[in-house]
This record gives structure tokens, C-alpha cells and sequence, in this order.
């Protein structure tokens, strides 16, 4: 066997740029098409809002302008404005930048000064312009190179601060679309961790007075038990309550102002102090998880060089509030311990409603204790030769593995098509779960339906979502369905699965839809999956008169061949998003209780037959 030469010519030495575009991953995560909330084309945008964050953290400027426009982002914000003679160097030098001094930017995002130069190296345009006491300097770069910079008249009354402009490179984030629920959502998290702060996108205000209660009183769909408890700190902040619509916990966490999606030290922290303090205010031995069940909580700590496990900043690793410092753990404990616990003593029926959820609780618990131990085992015995899972090597919980976060489970209903995904996929990343026909319509049961239902336990398991999502296995879940009227039908039960049972999965963006051709165009050259009629019609139009066209009407009827095409890198994926002013219970009650008179409306003044359609493709 030969022996490959590994001598100084094997060893290359990237510029940042080059770094950046040849390992974007290392800096923003996974690339995405914008269809998920943690795609990279979201990152750049929160990259830079960093920087205009920390100016207002600062204390300069109360104002940030967000515009998103057919792919364009232009962020102003009215801080100091970059230093005129650093404009290119801030943008473009790795390792240059105002943070490190941590007198001066104590509690800051960005401390590494590597997020705005991964925004320039990943954009086909992007630029700089600063604005200091009438004197104005931009800069203009593509991917990463400058392309020209140049001094500027500011025009007169023009406030201080920055202004950048990028358009993502799309050789890069292909076929990348900006999903305006995931930036809304971005935006209005700067609003509720900086009151006093006006953001607006695209000229709609977004302005926060009461913070992470004004945070879980969007986010909250349903009832709640009692009134929000809302503490506030040096440093720490806290909102929380128990509503009637979750069977699991559900926790918006911050470090600095970043949303760590994952958790992390503070998170865990907070959920151990819970615990604790409400069993010494009832002098209780309460188990941990009557305690939270059904908890929802928001809390946001600023510590001095926070540390993350990776790049995104989506889990806070660090352990100390400042170097030599007091613990996180110990620094939330002490808190929670006055503050809730003198909140307690002085709202005595918030008190009592507590107590009455932990009973109701532990109730529960115990009613569904021996039918969860039988299912349990029943899912380990299965586990072992489980034919519903096809399982991947990578998951979400392997948090050394870079290709985590492109973890997907497919559920497919029947063996034709999970065989064909089965053919195809990535055996690295992506596993598939059978469904045997129509799923139970678990609307309205309790939740030992997911114990006494075999499918849905199986799927639980497959999951890893029982105590909630920390050790959640694959970061998409994709319903992969036929587009007719069973195959929507085995969506709305599945949907209804999951937002009855674990709500968090789906607000949380795991859930998709697995978007597969309608459409196959072809000639003897050339071959067009086409998603939708008006791409049909596309397609036809470059190919020319008389092509071939199929209609698949079931994901069995594409080959493996074909099916590589739509679940590798060119998949398309629909996100399930949830209207924040809409009631789970409301939503369900609509699709999926008994006939309802608005329902039947809808389906009447909806109606379309087959041959209707066949019509209108037809002609």
C-alpha cells in the first residue's frame, strides 16, 4: 500500500477569511437554507445586533434600525460609532477589536471579536460605515476582501453610531430565505433583556418595560396558575409561573443578552434553586419533578467572560460569575433562596397555588408510575430490535461532533416510504421511524396515553423526550407524509402529539414538515423536481414543448435513485410555527376535537376535488 508524502508542504496555513468560508461551520454552526432558527443566515444577523447590543449596554445609543429585504440586512445602531481609522481593521483583523479590556465591556457578548469578520467573510456584500461628530468612513468588502474604502459627508444632524450592511453569499447559504418568525422572535428578545431599548425591523417598534414578564406573558399560550413572579437583581433577573397546558418544563435562558438555546450552568442552576427553596418554604421533601412539572420560566444573567461550548454561544459552560469569583450555582441559589422565598411569604395565595400544583403533581406521577415502569420496559425490550427506528451513529446529545446539529429523525408513515429514505439517507446523521398506519388522536387523553400506546412510547423513546428536552437525540424531527389528504391527516395526529404532550419540541422549532416533489419535468436532457404549480410551469417553459411530466402522488412512488435528491444537501423542510397569540388547547380543540362549526365552514368553503385539480394542471 502507498504511503501518502505528509511533509511542510502538507501543511497549509488559511487567512481568516479563508478559515471562515472553508470551515463556517466552526463559527456559525450548521448553514441551513433559513428554514430552522439556528441556520447560519440567523447567526449573521445576530452577530452584528451584538455589537449594537453592547454599545446600549454601554450606554450609548437607545435606538437600533433592523432592515430585511429580499436577502439585503442592514443593521444602524446610535453607540459611539467605530473609530474612523479602525473602520477596516475591526471588520477584517482577527483578534482586533474594543472588548478585551473587560473594564470596558464587562458583561459583553462578543468578547472574541470573531462574529463580525464571519459576517463579511460569508457575505457577498458587505458594508461598513461609521458615523463620529459629523465625520463619516465606509468600507466595502466581498467575501471578505475590500473592495474599496472611502471618507463620506455625513449628512447634517446625523447621529453618532454604525451602520452595516451584508447580503449573504449564496454558494454558501443555498437557496437561503429569511423565515420572518425567526428574526421577529430574535428582536423581540433583544426588546424584553434591554428595556429602555427600541428596536425596529423593517419600521415595526419592538419595546419592552417589565422584561422576562413581558417575555413569558407573549410566549405563554393557555392559562395560567397564578400571576407571574417576576424578581430582579444585580446582574440577575427571573419570571416565572405554572401553566395548565404543559406536562413538561419549558425555560427561556440568557447569558449577556444571548438566548442560549441549550441551556447550560444557569439554566440547571436555576431549576436546582426551584426546587430547593420551595421545599424548605413548605418544609416538604417534594420530589424535584412534581416541583417543575408544568413550570415556565424565563432568567437572564449578566457574569463577566462568560464561557460557551462553541461558537454559537448556545450553552453557557462557565462555572464562575468572574475569575475567582463566586460560583453561578452558588450566585443563583443565594438569590432564589431570599428573593422567592421572601415572595412567598408575602403572597401567600401564589403560595397556596404552588403547593396545590406540586399535589396535583405528585398524583399524577404516581397514578402513571406503574403503567411508565411497564412501558419502559416494554421500549428497552423493543429497543434492541426495534423495526420502527433505523437509527443514525450522530446525535444531538454528542456534543463533540460537529455534524449534531444536522441530526434528523424522519417519521414516515408505512414501509414504502420509510424503505426508500431508509435506501438513501445519511447514515451519519440521519435515522427513520416507521409509523404502522393512522397514529391514536390523543386530543383531550391524559398522558399515560403515551405509556399505553405502543407507537407513541416507541417514539418517545426514539427520542429521548421523556423528562423534557436536555437529552433530546436528533435536533430535527421531520414528518415525512404523503401530500394527500391521509398523508395530511397522519400530520395533524403526530402534530397533535406532540403539542398536547411535549409542547417545548415543537416551540422550539424541532418539528418540520419534510417538503418532497409534486412534479417530475424532463426531456431527454434534462431533468426538474418541481415543488409547487407555479415552479410545474416554470419547468415547462425552459424545457420546452412536450416534456414528460409526472405527478407523484405518494412518497412510495419515488425511487431511492430520486429520493437522494430531496433528503441530502438540496432537503426542503417546512418549520412548524405556532402563532404566539394562539392557545394549544384552542388550536387542537379546532383541528381536532369533535366537529366544530367553524371547522366545517372552513372545509366547505375549502373544498376541492381530485378531478378539480387534475384540471387545473391539465390546463
Amino acid at each position: 500500500m502507498a504511503k501518502s508524502n505528509y511533509n511542510e508542504d502538507s501543511i497549509k496555513s488559511l487567512d481568516w477569511k479563508e478559515h471562515i468560508r472553508t470551515r463556517p461551520g466552526m463559527y456559525i454552526g450548521k448553514l441551513g437554507d433559513g428554514s430552522a432558527f439556528d441556520d447560519g443566515i440567523y447567526v449573521l444577523i445576530k452577530e452584528v445586533m451584538d455589537n449594537s447590543i453592547d454599545e446600549f449596554m454601554m450606554g450609548e445609543g437607545s435606538r437600533i434600525d433592523i432592515q430585511v429585504k429580499e436577502g439585503l440586512v442592514s443593521i444602524r445602531d446610535y453607540g459611539r460609532g467605530i473609530p474612523l481609522g479602525k473602520v477596516v481593521e475591526v471588520v477584517s483583523k482577527i483578534n482586533t477589536g474594543g472588548k478585551y479590556d473587560s473594564e470596558a465591556f464587562k458583561k459583553s457578548i462578543g468578547l472574541n471579536g470573531v462574529g463580525t469578520k464571519a459576517v463579511n467573510a460569508l457575505a457577498i456584500y458587505f458594508k461598513v460605515t461609521s458615523f463620529r461628530d459629523g465625520q463619516a468612513k465606509a468600507a466595502e468588502f466581498c467575501k471578505g476582501e475590500l473592495v474599496k474604502e472611502y471618507k463620506l459627508a455625513a449628512a447634517p444632524g446625523e447621529k453618532n453610531g454604525t451602520l452595516v450592511e451584508f447580503r449573504p453569499d449564496d454558494t454558501i447559504f443555498k437557496k437561503y430565505h429569511f423565515v420572518h418568525e425567526y428574526i421577529d422572535r430574535m428582536i423581540w428578545n433583544y426588546a424584553f433583556l434591554n428595556t429602555g431599548l427600541k428596536l425596529y425591523l423593517n419600521g415595526v417598534e419592538y419595546k419592552s418595560d417589565n422584561g422576562l414578564k413581558d417575555l413569558l406573558e407573549k410566549n405563554i399560550t393557555g392559562e395560567i396558575l397564578y400571576p407571574i413572579i417576576h424578581l430582579r437583581g444585580e446582574d440577575i433577573e427571573l419570571a416565572m409561573t405554572h401553566s395548565n397546558e404543559h406536562f413538561s418544563e419549558e425555560y427561556y435562558s440568557y447569558v449577556n443578552g444571548q438566548f442560549t438555546t441549550q441551556g447550560g450552568t444557569h439554566q440547571s442552576s436555576f431549576r436546582e434553586a426551584v426546587v430547593k427553596t420551595i421545599r424548605e418554604f413548605f418544609k416538604k421533601e417534594f420530589d424535584p419533578t412534581d416541583v417543575r412539572k408544568s413550570i415556565v420560566a424565563a432568567i437572564a444573567v449578566k457574569i463577566q467572560e462568560p464561557v460557551f461550548e462553541s461558537q454559537t454561544k448556545t450553552k453557557l459552560g462557565s462555572q464562575e460569575i468572574a475569575p475567582g469569583g463566586q460560583s453561578i450555582r452558588s450566585f443563583i441559589n443565594d438569590f432564589i433562596k431570599e428573593q422567592l422565598d421572601n415572595y412567598l411569604h408575602k403572597n401567600t395565595d401564589v403560595a397556596k397555588a404552588i403547593e396545590a400544583k406540586i399535589l396535583a403533581n405528585e398524583r399524577e406521577r404516581k397514578e402513571l408510575s406503574g403503567i411508565q415502569k411497564l412501558a419502559r420496559e416494554r421500549a428497552k425490550k423493543s429497543s434492541l430490535h426495534n423495526k420502527k427506528l433505523r437509527d443514525c451513529r450522530t446525535h444531538l446529545d454528542d456534543t463533540k461532533d460537529i455534524r449534531r446539529l444536522e441530526t434528523t429523525l424522519f417519521i414516515c408513515e408505512g414501509d414504502s416510504a420509510s424503505g426508500s429514505i431508509t435506501k438513501t439517507r445519511d447514515v451519519n446523521t440521519q435515522a427513520v421511524f416507521s409509523l404502522k398506519g393512522k397514529p391514536l388522536n390523543c386530543f383531550g387523553l391524559g398522558k399515560k396515553v403515551v405509556y399505553e400506546n405502543e407507537e407513541f412510547n416507541l417514539l418517545q423513546s426514539a427520542l429521548n423526550i421523556e423528562d423534557g428536552l436536555d437529552d433530546l437525540r436528533y435536533n430535527n424531527v421531520v414528518i415525512a407524509t404523503d401530500a394527500d389528504v391521509d398523508g395530511m391527516h397522519i400530520r395533524l395526529l403526530l402534530l397533535t402529539f406532540f403539542l398536547q404532550f411535549f409542547p417545548d419540541l415543537v416551540k422550539n422549532d424541532h418539528v418540520k414538515i419534510l417538503q418532497t416533489p409534486l412534479f417530475r419535468v424532463r426531456n431527454k436532457k434534462e431533468t426538474i423536481y418541481c415543488y409547487s404549480d407555479e415552479e410545474r410551469k416554470a419547468a415547462i417553459a425552459k424545457l420546452g414543448p412536450k416534456p414528460e411530466i409526472t405527478r407523484f402522488k405518494g412518497l412510495g412512488e419515488i425511487s431511492p435513485d430520486e429520493f437522494k435528491h430531496f433528503i441530502g444537501k438540496d432537503i426542503r423542510l417546512e418549520p412548524v410555527l405556532i402563532d404566539q397569540k394562539a392557545s394549544i388547547n384552542e388550536l387542537l380543540n379546532y383541528y381536532m376535537g369533535k366537529n366544530t362549526q367553524g371547522r366545517q365552514d372552513f372545509i366547505i368553503d375549502n373544498l376541492r376535488v381530485e378531478k378539480d385539480v387534475e384540471k387545473e394542471l391539465v390546463g
